[in-house]
């Protein structure tokens, strides 16, 4: 399987909700194909965000859609996501408590979507390791998921090269996906550990120009990616 292009993609999340439309459109020109819906339900994680209609928001302006579940019942919201479009559907190993996740995203993936799978950082990669020829998506998280804008943890690198080694080895047609505190100084840091999907929120939509964030992060992951995966 040839190395996937590395990817930057918007999550909602920090998008400024009285213009929203506006900021996609804006990214969209500028060259942007993912967004990312995070979807909270104020259990698994103490906030509380979006439901299906960003899904088609996002899908209306043309959007590849990854609706990332940070809920606890992942099985069962799965499928008013993949009902409205979205491409991805990701849920995280430790909402399916200790079951088969392998028969997890298999569930997921009978819905007519793409599934992926997640670990919050105090998680050990050895999960995720073990369900990955069964990952159209691997999310590393850089961040406690719940909230925008916090810091990158730098010492999640070692589990994505782990994958990284692993999805190379085996030649996994699966994207690997970081998410948490990405921004223009540690992107590249991301990709050049074997990340080839990056999630970045604040530093696309809070910035003044969200289209030339958009692009500076790209070219900079981009640029990064390690020459055994280019």
């Amino acid at each position: 399987m040839a190395a996937k292009t590395p990817t930057v993609v918007p999550s909602l999340l920090a998008g400024d909700l009285s213009r929203l439309g506006a900021q996609l459109d804006a990214v969209k020109a500028a060259g942007c194909s993912w967004v990312s819906v995070d979807v909270m339900d104020g259990h698994f994680v103490p906030n509380i965000s979006f439901g299906p209609a960003f899904v088609t928001l996002a899908k209306s302006r043309g959007f590849h859609v990854d609706a990332h579940l940070m809920v606890t019942n992942p099985l069962e919201a799965a499928p008013w996501f993949a009902h409205v479009g979205a491409d991805i559907v990701t849920f995280h190993l430790e909402a399916i408590h200790g079951s088969d996740a392998r028969a997890a995203l298999d569930l997921v993936r009978g819905l007519g979507v793409k599934a992926g799978l997640a670990i919050k950082p105090k998680t050990p990669v050895a999960g995720l390791l073990a369900a990955l020829d069964a990952c159209d998506l691997a999310l590393v998280m850089t961040v406690e998921p719940g909230f925008g804008g916090q810091k990158f943890l730098p010492d999640m690198m070692p589990k994505v090269s782990a994958l990284r080694a692993e999805i190379d080895a085996r030649r996994l047609d699966c994207w690997l996906q970081v998410d948490g505190g990405v921004n223009a100084s540690n992107i590249a840091q991301a990709a050049s550990a074997g990340a080839d999907n990056l999630v970045a929120g604040s530093a696309v939509f809070a910035e003044k120009d969200p289209a030339a964030a958009f692009r500076e992060l790209e070219a900079k992951a981009r640029a990064a990616f390690g020459p055994s995966q280019k």
